[in-house]
């Protein structure tokens, strides 16, 4: 069975920078789309990112060109390095992975899910 652990989470002032960190057990990383979703409270949860085991990835307009996303199959955890905070980049993040077909951004497409990670931005 696939597990996901999210840590890296925090409070930081607008403009600093997060690691989040995803580590996956179970299951070998990289055959996987792994992508990342944030939820604030009273919304919908919302796409950020997402990467191929290629290394292909793709984001969110409201995050790209700040967040970048790596795997280190070594370690079998997935990255999501976020710079340029924002406070309306306030929310829970959620790692998640895909078995099946491409990546997506609709969060029904993930089988599996980390339990998630709270980033808070405020100054």
């Amino acid at each position: 069975q696939v597990q996901l652990v999210e840590s890296g989470g925090g409070s930081v002032q607008p403009g600093g920078s997060l690691r989040l960190s995803c580590v996956m057990s179970g299951y070998t990383i990289n055959t996987f789309c792994m992508g990342w979703f944030r939820q604030a409270p009273g919304k919908d949860r919302e796409w950020v990112g997402f990467i191929y085991s290629t290394g292909t990835a793709d984001f969110a307009t409201s995050v790209k060109g700040r967040f970048t996303l790596s795997e280190d199959n070594a370690k079998n955890t997935l990255y999501l390095q976020m710079n340029s905070l924002k406070p309306e980049d306030t929310a829970m993040y959620y790692c998640a992975a895909r078995n099946v077909g491409h990546c997506s951004s609709n969060p029904e497409n993930y089988q599996f899910w980390g339990q998630g990670t709270q980033v808070t931005v405020s100054s």
